[in-house]
């Protein structure tokens, strides 16, 4: 990951307008989300000016009155001039007003969860036994996603990274951060060091805070760009960490600061988020992970079933057999 710069998006001035115009024009053709204006805002604020970062928050906090309101009116609001106004949202990689309004438009009309849920039951209907049908629906074109959109080198190219890595560690929010669990649960069994990055606020800080050189991250990250993602690349690129980004359509946006970018669909954007395709690539990492370090592997098994042995005072013979280890 390159370390050139302290900044995990250092594309200056009008980055953030190409990179949101070219993730929407795959947002409307994929059924992803790009990068929200709260992103944009938080990724550019510590750059800029007293007044600047003045007005930055207001069209933050006071997106209906961006939207209405005239460069003077927010002016006036903000205790600034137009000029600056306007500058500010120039900084913020925006044409001019009329760009930045049409994003936060855009975003009023995004769904919100309860939004997906409903159309999701709508979909389903009055049956209840309709939903294991539309489920598996959605999961089976994932899987079959996966299968079309991950090369065999991309995936070996991750499995080699993580696997010879002193230590990985697994970082992802919400649901997602339980599949971040569950992966550094099963690298430890396979002997292999690792730990997760999952909360969020001011507790991620002590996660960043344990970061150390020659760590390999597994980053899911979805949807649009959290304010803890920015602050870990920021800090990966100061101790210039490698990683693996499994993500839906952030790759364009983030590609460049990772080795490897894996895609892995979530289902129907306006539906509700469903997570098999993400949680069978890890497990296929997992497994790629221990097939590349198959002594190693068995090594950390047998020492578990040793360790458990004395807990419950019977042999669980992990190593012989493999499926126990995923299950328990």
């Amino acid at each position: 990951m390159p370390t050139t710069s302290s900044s995990w998006w250092t594309g200056g001035a009008g980055a953030w307008h190409d990179v949101g115009a070219r993730l929407g024009a795959e947002r409307d053709a994929m059924g992803e989300a790009g990068p929200t204006f709260d992103d944009i805002i938080a990724d550019r604020l510590p750059a800029l000016s007293v007044a600047e970062a003045r007005v930055a928050r207001l069209f933050r906090d006071h997106r209906e009155e961006v939207l209405l309101s005239s460069a003077a009116a927010l002016a006036t609001k903000a205790g600034t001039s137009d000029a600056t106004v306007i500058r500010t949202a120039r900084t913020l990689g925006f044409g001019g007003m009329g760009a930045l309004r049409r994003l936060i438009a855009a975003e009023a009309r995004r769904p919100s969860p309860a939004d997906r849920l409903a159309a999701t039951l709508d979909e389903v209907g009055d049956d209840p036994g309709r939903a294991l049908d539309a489920v598996l629906d959605v999961q089976a074109e994932a899987i079959a996603a996966l299968r079309r959109d991950v090369t065999r080198a991309d995936f070996k190219r991750a499995v080699a990274l993580l696997a010879g890595a002193p230590r990985v560690v697994a970082f992802g929010l919400g649901p997602t951060g339980c599949i971040a669990d569950y992966a550094t649960i099963q690298l430890g069994r396979f002997g292999v060091a690792a730990s997760a990055m999952t909360r969020t606020g001011l507790l991620a800080a002590d996660d960043l805070a344990g970061l150390r050189a020659g760590d390999a991250l597994l980053v899911m990250a979805y949807g649009h760009l959290y304010a803890e993602l920015g602050a870990l690349l920021d800090e990966a690129g100061r101790l210039g960490l490698r990683g693996v980004l499994v993500t839906d359509a952030l790759g364009p946006a983030l590609g460049r600061r990772f080795e490897v970018v894996l895609t892995a669909p979530r289902g129907q954007a306006d539906r509700l988020s469903l997570h098999a395709g993400t949680l069978a690539l890890v497990e296929a990492l997992l497994v790629g992970v221990a097939a590349a370090r198959p002594d190693e592997t068995l090594r950390g098994l047998d020492r578990l079933d040793g360790l458990r042995a004395r807990l419950a005072g019977t042999p669980m013979d992990l190593a012989a057999g493999g499926s126990v280890c995923w299950r328990r």
